[in-house]
């Protein structure tokens, strides 16, 4: 069987995906096949054929079990001792945002198609996007 590359430009589209209620898993699963464009009959592993995805509502995004209290976000400034950490509740509250990006960015594959897939996510705390010119479309999952 051979595989098969998709002929032309690839035709984009918008979704929108609302976050409230829905645990963080489910929502970077949802949107990373958006990005990726594992969605469409014409997907080829090799090719940039996905969409663009708009997630609102981040702020109200669950967290299932105790992670909020001990799942940890870890980053360091490069000089020795400054390794921050901080656990997944205070930055829900204080960048809901950045915790969904970063839980749809690690299921994007390490390249360039996972890249530049990463720029066509854009993430809002409250339900109010400034998307509305591209006519999304309301996405349920």
């Amino acid at each position: 069987m051979s595989t098969t590359m998709p002929k032309g430009k690839t035709e984009r589209q918008w979704y929108v995906l609302d976050a409230a209620g829905r645990t963080l898993g489910d929502v970077a699963v949802e949107a990373a096949t958006l990005l990726r464009g594992k969605h469409k009959p014409t997907f080829a592993p090799h090719a940039d054929c996905g969409d663009s995805v708009i997630v609102i509502n981040a702020a109200k995004v669950v967290l299932t079990g105790n992670k909020a209290e001990k799942k940890m976000y870890y980053h360091h400034s490069g000089y020795i001792g400054h390794l921050k950490k901080v656990n997944y509740g205070t930055l829900l509250k204080e960048k809901p945002e950045f915790v969904v990006e970063k839980a749809v960015k690690g299921m994007l594959p390490n390249n360039t198609i996972g890249r530049t897939a990463i720029t066509r996510l854009r993430v809002y705390a409250g339900p109010e996007h400034e998307q509305a010119a591209q006519k999304p479309i309301a996405r349920e999952f």
